[in-house]
């Protein structure tokens, strides 16, 4: 079966010519296979598009029609097609995110302006949401996980580490003691984070792997790590969180790290999108973009 979209594209030329060997030529096909594409259109449609003669061709009113029809279509297929590469060349278009929770409201949010006026062919559709996503199934172009990649076949990059610290208000420490060894972290309150991670409500690892696994307990849970920040900024216990949400306490003394011997889990930042083949090129730029936003050292761990 002959492709429609060529034989609509052999009859506007033909029209436009007059000629099937004009028409030809201009195509760089036989006559005859010129011949075949309007006679498949003529038959697919059931009527006549041309009436041929010796001398010249001359379209019939449903010919008319048609070639109308066909022209605007040919002409919003190639600008669709235009469009399609020129998003691939450069950035533009809706970049539809996907972020944790604190992490986007502290660190991504504040980037836009300045990736936008870069880009300003490019807007954003911001999610902020500490649940685990389908980037395919849900249809977001990109998105900011933070931890240990589960195997998949999503393509990842790394943009910065995530430092995370044991610490607590020094009202805190004054009245409880300062938890010397791991094994002290059982006679204190661990304010726990209730998403999966390695740094749960009942148990906090340690290690660069996360290898040492340590019980704990305390009086409050919460899935957002702000709301256990301002737990522990209160005096109410200790919590081990990442410096991308404590620096700034730790910074202004609000927050007192401790532990320090002890090394703590690692995890990544990554940028994860669906592939790296055809990413357009608003994707691509936005990762280029953080990744040297957050090197060779992310905001949040300057000076600590």
């Amino acid at each position: 079966m002959l492709d429609r979209v060529t034989s609509m594209q052999v009859f506007v030329r033909v029209a436009g010519l007059g000629s099937f060997s004009a028409a030809a030529r201009a195509l760089h096909l036989s006559q005859t296979m010129v011949t075949k594409h309007v006679a498949a259109l003529e038959e697919r449609l059931g009527v006549k598009l041309l009436h041929r003669s010796t001398r010249k061709l001359t379209l019939t009113e449903g010919g008319r029609n048609y070639l109308a029809a066909c022209e605007r279509i040919l002409a919003e297929i190639e600008e669709a097609e235009a469009s399609a590469s020129l998003e691939r060349i450069e950035p533009r278009g809706v970049l539809r995110l996907n972020v944790p929770l604190t992490f986007g409201f502290r660190h991504i949010a504040p980037a836009i302006p300045e990736f936008t006026r870069l880009h300003p062919a490019v807007s954003f559709d911001l999610g902020l949401a500490d649940r685990y996503v389908d980037l395919i199934e849900e249809g977001w172009d990109l998105a900011i996980r933070i931890g240990r990649l589960k195997d998949s076949s999503l393509v990842a990059r790394r943009l910065a580490p995530c430092r995370t610290v044991v610490c607590a208000a020094p009202s805190y420490l004054k009245e409880h003691g300062i938890p010397q060894t791991l094994d002290d972290l059982a006679r204190h309150n661990c304010l726990g984070y209730t998403l999966p991670s390695a740094i749960g409500a009942n148990r906090w690892t340690f290690g660069p792997e996360g290898e040492i696994v340590v019980p704990v307990q305390g009086n409050l849970r919460a899935n957002n790590g702000d709301a256990l920040l301002a737990a522990a900024a209160a005096g109410q216990g200790l919590i081990y969180q990442p410096t991308f949400i404590v620096g700034d306490s730790l910074r202004d003394g609000s927050l007192v790290p401790v532990l320090g011997g002890y090394p703590t889990y690692q995890p990544g930042i990554h940028a994860v999108l669906p592939s790296a083949r055809q990413a357009p090129a608003k994707v691509r730029a936005f990762i280029a973009f953080l990744a040297a936003r957050f090197a060779p050292e992310p905001d949040w761990d300057r000076g600590l």
